[in-house]
């Protein structure tokens, strides 16, 4: 099947873009070499369906070198970048993606990557595990198993195992330390400011910021906000973490109360609904709302559509909508990803240790195919830590390692 993009034309741009993150991601730029010479993937088809932009194109190209046949698409219809797409096509990669693609095109991207008969998945959500699994189970056989970058992806295939649907192994990439720690705290937390500062052109010093959810991206989103000089609000339901958003020095309340005060609003908790109806009913004039979840149900966006007076678009990717009392709500990127929807998405050092950890776990996958038992597997140990050493290693910093005595005493119960 041909590819489906925009336009071959953009590819020059592309390649730039490939050029300057092959620069700046140490991790990568060596899995290159290494799988270029071992040829891990070889014989391989991999589908692929994470945010299309270069530092995917990158993670491409890897396990490409490696190897495999790749069929890439997006994970989300406003982060694909149509000159990074067209740079994978004229490298010879299949490419189904364009961006702002309708519901329907989507649907279609996804379907056709899949329809390429798979050994291996990648993927961030999980729409490629839920459509082989509800539309195309004929298909399943082919597959040795799949990796999930992300938090929402985890969610919904704890689901499907729990029910007894998930018919292939599949790696849990976010659960790996090396993953939440850094791409969910500090990539989450640079990328979502990146995001609305470049949209909103606004200061956030003095302003109050409602972060809604308080995981690993919540944590790295309201730590940016606060160095950016913003008095911050947790809103959680878990106890647990609202005592860590006290003892970390923010205020912690229900939304229904922070939608009072809040100047902006981010939700980073991969549910729905967390802000509505009530919410945007109690909310100042000019609050900005936007999402850094992975769908776009977190802000109750279709609401505002259904009962605003006046919509109009303010700037590039901020939409007002006017109630009836006369105030305005603005929604960043339609409500979906900031961080990629209005910006690049994490910085490339960052995806560097998460996609390297994605290509090293299905290499994992390839050579361990026979071995695997269990539906959901955590990343190898092994694995976490190659990463961490290999990354230490490009920032020249060193660490201490056991003696023999020490590895005997910790491992003696007469201490």
């Amino acid at each position: 099947m041909a590819s489906e993009i925009r336009d071959i034309t953009l590819a020059e741009s592309g390649h730039r873009k490939l050029e300057w993150v092959h620069r700046n991601c140490d991790l990568l730029r060596t899995l290159h070499e290494e799988f270029s010479e071992t040829k891990p993937f070889a014989g391989k088809k991999i589908a692929l369906s994470v945010h299309l932009e270069a530092k995917t194109g990158f993670l491409c190209q890897v396990l490409a070198a490696g190897g495999a046949e790749m069929y890439v698409t997006g994970s989300n219809p406003l982060s694909t970048q149509d000159d990074v797409a067209a740079a994978l096509v004229d490298d010879g990669l299949e490419v189904h993606a364009w961006y702002d693609a309708t519901p329907e095109e989507y649907e279609r991207h996804i379907r056709a990557v899949l329809e390429a008969g798979p050994n291996i998945i990648i993927d961030d959500g999980g729409d490629l595990v839920n459509m082989i699994h509800n539309e195309l189970p004929e298909l399943i056989d082919n597959v040795i198993g799949g990796c999930e970058e992300t938090t929402t992806g985890i969610i919904r295939l704890e689901a499907m195992n729990k029910e007894g649907r998930l018919r292939f192994p599949m790696v849990r990439v976010n659960n790996a330390q090396c993953k939440h720690f850094f791409d969910n705290r500090y990539g989450t937390g640079q990328s979502v400011w990146d995001g609305i500062n470049r949209t909103t052109n606004l200061i956030v010093a003095g302003k109050i910021v409602v972060v809604a959810g308080y995981g690993w991206c919540g944590k790295g989103t309201a730590m940016r906000a606060k160095g950016l000089g913003a008095r911050v609000i947790v809103t959680e339901i878990d106890p647990v973490k609202a005592i860590e958003a006290v003892m970390d020095g923010f205020d912690v309340m229900p939304m229904k109360e922070a939608a009072k005060v809040g100047d902006f609003f981010v939700t980073v908790t991969g549910c729905s609904g967390v802000i509505d109806s009530e919410d945007f009913a109690v909310m100042k004039d000019g609050a900005i709302c936007c999402n850094a979840g992975h769908f776009d149900c977190e802000v109750d966006v279709a609401w505002l559509r259904d009962n605003c007076v006046e919509s109009a678009e303010m700037r590039k990717n901020i939409m007002g909508y006017k109630l009836p009392d006369g105030r305005w709500i603005y929604i960043l990127g339609e409500g979906r990803l900031v961080n990629l929807a209005c910006g690049d998405g994490h910085p490339a050092e960052i995806m560097d240790m998460s996609f390297a950890i994605q290509a090293l776990s299905a290499k994992y996958l390839v050579e361990h195919a026979s071995e695997l038992t269990e539906k959901l597997i955590d990343v190898p140990e092994e694995v976490d830590a190659d990463v961490a050493i290999r990354k230490l290693k490009f920032l020249g910093k060193e660490i201490d390692v056991l003696t023999d005595e020490q590895i005997r005493y910790l491992g003696s119960a007469d201490l």
